[in-house]
């Protein structure tokens, strides 16, 4: 038997077992796995049955605290242009997260600039999402609890031990329950976009403090077939499936998908959602993290970039021209970071809008009244 098929059998067996104890944790009211935890189980929002032990003890996947960095020359040495990144910009700074990394750890404390922020990343979910960390004036550091609720990691709080909803952000379950933490736009590209466009960026690397397989994928196949290791409450959706990628957005109490085989095909989409207007961009250089061993010979999956089309005060509207995506008042080229790289408005950027690219499944468990564009 393989590694990863390893893996993928004790994950179902814990699954298993998880179910059968489901009902004697939920009547316990006490956290299931191993691992003891000082959460304080009488402040929650949800009911405590929910959660299963994804086999991992607390902390048994280290999250990163002290993340070092190398410059984008020096990381091209070891990771390939196929591969995904996760990217965050913030008063001048890029961080470069790689999946190569993220995917053994799940999460990195880190600050850029001035600000202290999670970058995290459920493989299970294939949910990459990078928050404010800081709630009540305090800063708060993170952790991996070991438990699942819907298939999506719940992270803890060092300070509280609060639980905490990781594609949501929200506190479950502990002295902080019903606090959210702020999501902050980030995007999931191509290693070889960052080579291209982000020259000064620094890219975590991997002395990360323990010896991990790095560049090699644990779930390998995982997104092969088109079940999950764990339950999740899941209504079909036209001919979508549980494992098909979806680009999400999401104003207020609105959301909206993009399935990513669509948007493989129109490269460009435009919409507005709850009075925000916004331009989808679709780059198809990107490999999967959970699709083969070696992530850098995985299949492409592409990346997604969302924008205001707002700029300088004028609105503009935007097509597909060949490979390029180009606006349709001056004829200027832009890539996956909503920069203009030709043209007349060469070095312009229009401003991001939060978004992430999920499974169906993980995002629908959490926004089931999601609106899918092209899909009956």
């Amino acid at each position: 038997m393989t590694r990863s098929a390893s893996i993928r059998v004790r994950a179902v067996l814990t699954a298993s077992l998880c179910i059968v104890i489901f009902g004697a944790v939920g009547a316990a009211q006490t956290l299931p796995g191993p691992s003891p935890f000082r959460t304080d189980l009488s402040k929650r929002s949800i009911d405590l049955g929910e959660l299963l032990s994804g086999g991992p003890p607390k902390d048994g996947i280290p999250a990163i605290n002290q993340p070092r960095f190398d410059s984008v020359a020096q990381a091209a040495a070891w990771i390939d242009d196929r591969e995904p990144v996760l990217v965050f910009e913030h008063g001048g700074e890029a961080r470069v997260y790689p999946l190569q990394i993220l995917i053994w750890h799940e999460m990195a404390n880190d600050v850029v600039g001035d600000l202290p922020v999670l970058a995290s990343y459920c493989p299970l979910c294939q949910s990459a999402i990078v928050f404010d960390r800081r709630v009540n004036d305090q800063v708060l550091d993170f952790g991996v609890s070991g438990l699942l609720r819907h298939s999506d990691m719940i992270m803890f709080d060092r300070r509280t031990e609060s639980l905490w909803q990781q594609l949501t952000g929200e506190a479950v379950v502990g002295e902080l329950t019903g606090k959210n933490l702020r999501i902050l736009p980030s995007r999931q590209v191509d290693f070889g976009s960052v080579r291209k466009y982000l020259h000064g960026a620094k890219v975590l690397n991997r002395e990360t403090g323990v010896r991990r397989d790095y560049g090699k994928s644990p779930y390998a196949g995982y997104e092969d077939g088109n079940r999950t290791i764990f339950p999740v409450p899941y209504k079909k959706r036209g001919a979508l499936r549980k494992l098909d990628r979806l680009a999400t957005i999401r104003v207020g109490d609105k959301a909206r998908a993009y399935p990513l085989k669509r948007l493989g095909s129109s490269r460009v989409e435009a919409g507005e959602i709850a009075g925000t207007p916004y331009i989808v961009f679709f780059d198809p250089a990107a490999a999967s993290a959970l699709d083969r061993s070696d992530i850098s010979g995985s299949k492409r999956v592409g990346s997604v970039g969302v924008f205001s089309p707002l700029l300088d005060g004028q609105a503009l509207s935007f097509k597909r021209d060949k490979n390029k995506i180009m606006d349709e008042q001056t004829g200027s080229a832009w890539n996956i970071f909503g920069e203009a790289v030709e043209g007349p408005l060469q070095g312009k950027r229009l401003t991001a809008i939060d978004h992430g690219v999920f499974y169906a499944f993980a995002w629908l468990a959490f926004h089931p009244d999601t609106e899918i564009v092209g899909s009956r």
